[in-house]
């Protein structure tokens, strides 16, 4: 076990790391040697968020934000205290990441190398700057992980399990080419939330949060609202107004202009508060800018939807609604136990 102490042990040093790091941007003096470090990091945010306009420093800051808060010795050994990881053959496992958020794939990461197994990693186009970086921190905190950490750029071989993040359509992509091998493949989902109605203004901003963190792209982002019939958005609008600087990102703003031209040509009816747009929808996944939302009769009404479409989302974001819902506000704050999918991916490793 002495090795898997180490290890937990290197991915907490890591977690000190981010929140010293974060202390030092709102002016805290870094530690000892660590000032030239937080200024290499500095750059590489900065890099980041050129390459991909996305990427804002304020958005890859709230992505370090939330792992230091859950990458600590305690919350580590809590998450995998139910599981047996003892020592065993390791096998060499391939991460394809997606690119659409800052650090979309480091749970994978860390579930492969906590679990004593090597990581092959195919990173997003999207998203080739910042992991790097941590990868470099993280094997000065654990030496052994330089032999189990390897970037791949071209066709990945030499893999005994696969873990791919994608689309519905790079999915078939990933099952014809990895079906062979033990395999997690994830496909679209999108997050929900369910509305009585009797939500607080403070209830309403944090919606907004889930709304509008990372622009929307996320799987945990929410892109729809259930409503009740007659509902009236107007509490809502006022809640998030506090977001209006959107409006003063060019991708963002570019999206939103668009989707609204889209909506006027169409003559579908919407509604809009100048920089997001609100339009009645079955369908899940919304067009940055923009949410749907869907009227309900009744909240049975509603359960019998979302158990018949549950493998098409993530969250479902409610106030004393259903046993996994997620408090208003906290869909970007995933624990460690909170798999993408659902699908455990720890216990996938330790069978692989």
């Amino acid at each position: 076990m002495a090795d898997f102490t180490k290890r937990i042990h290197a991915f907490a040093k890591l977690g000190d790391f981010f929140r010293l790091y974060l202390r030092y941007r709102l002016g805290s003096s870094s530690p000892n040697g660590q000032t030239k470090r937080f200024k290499d990091f500095d750059e590489v945010i900065d890099k980041a968020s050129h390459k991909n306009g996305w990427f804002t420093p304020d958005n890859i800051h709230y992505a370090l934000d939330s792992w230091a808060q859950i990458l600590t010795k305690e919350s580590l050994s809590e998450w995998l205290s139910p599981y047996t990881i003892e020592k065993m053959s390791t096998k060499n496992v391939a991460i394809i990441m997606a690119g659409n958020i800052p650090l979309v794939g480091f749970h994978d990461l860390l579930a492969v190398l906590i679990t004593g197994h090597k990581a092959i990693i195919k990173p997003s186009s999207n998203d080739v700057v910042l992991l790097p970086f941590i990868l470099e921190v993280l094997q000065d905190f654990e030496p052994t992980f330089k032999e189990r950490i390897e970037m791949f750029s071209g066709p990945l071989k030499g893999f005994d399990a696969v873990i791919a993040t994608g689309s519905n359509n790079t999915s078939r992509y990933f099952e014809y080419y990895f079906g062979n091998k033990p395999h997690i493949i994830r496909k679209n989902r999108n997050s929900i939330a369910v509305l009585k109605g009797t939500e607080t203004n403070t209830q309403l901003k944090a919606l907004g949060e889930d709304i509008f963190r990372y622009f929307g792209l996320g799987c945990r982002s929410v892109s729809k609202l259930f409503v009740p019939a007659g509902y009236d958005f107007t509490p809502f609008f006022k809640a998030i107004e506090s977001f209006e600087g959107l409006k003063n990102h060019h991708k963002y703003a570019n999206n939103y202009d668009y989707n609204k031209a889209v909506y006027l040509m169409s003559k579908f009816p919407f509604l809009d508060n100048g920089f997001f747009a609100l339009k009645e929808d079955k369908n899940y996944a919304s067009p940055i800018g923009a949410v749907f939302y869907e009227y309900y009769g009744s909240l049975n009404e509603v359960s019998n939807t979302l158990n018949k479409d549950k493998e098409k989302l993530q969250c479902i974001v409610s106030e004393n609604f259903m046993p996994d819902e997620v408090h208003f506000g906290e869909t970007q704050r995933p624990k460690l136990s909170d798999y993408a999918d659902g699908v455990d991916t720890v216990e996938f490793l330790l069978k692989t």
